[in-house]
């Protein structure tokens, strides 16, 4: 599934160029530009789903580096400190991965 099923391709790319400069990633207000935020809960998982790339149910660390590729897949990496500091928003369990429902909750607040 393409995130551009669950979301607006012309939000997705306004998204993208605002954050395009390395460390200028911020969850919460590309969860707002890219539309995610104003979703019901289900598309919030689908959404979850796409960017979980190994289908564990979970977004790793290694997996959120690329999570803007969900979304593009020509958008960049995340830096290792963007990469830190989405997992720390959104990890509230603590075990090193973020599961749907931390997911949701994070795209919630």
């Amino acid at each position: 599934m393409a995130m551009t099923s669950i979301l607006n391709a012309d939000d997705i790319k306004k998204a993208l160029d605002a954050f395009a400069a390395p460390d200028s990633f911020d969850h919460a207000k590309f969860f707002e530009m890219v539309g995610l935020k104003s979703k019901s809960a289900e598309e919030v998982k689908k959404a979850f789903l796409v960017m979980d790339a190994d289908n564990s149910g979970f977004i790793e660390e290694e997996e959120l580096k690329f999570v803007l590729q969900g979304f593009s897949t020509d958008a960049r990496d995340l830096t290792d400190k963007e990469t830190k500091a989405f997992l720390n928003a959104a990890d509230n369990d603590g075990d090193g991965k973020i599961g749907v429902e931390e997911f949701t909750a994070l795209v919630k607040e």
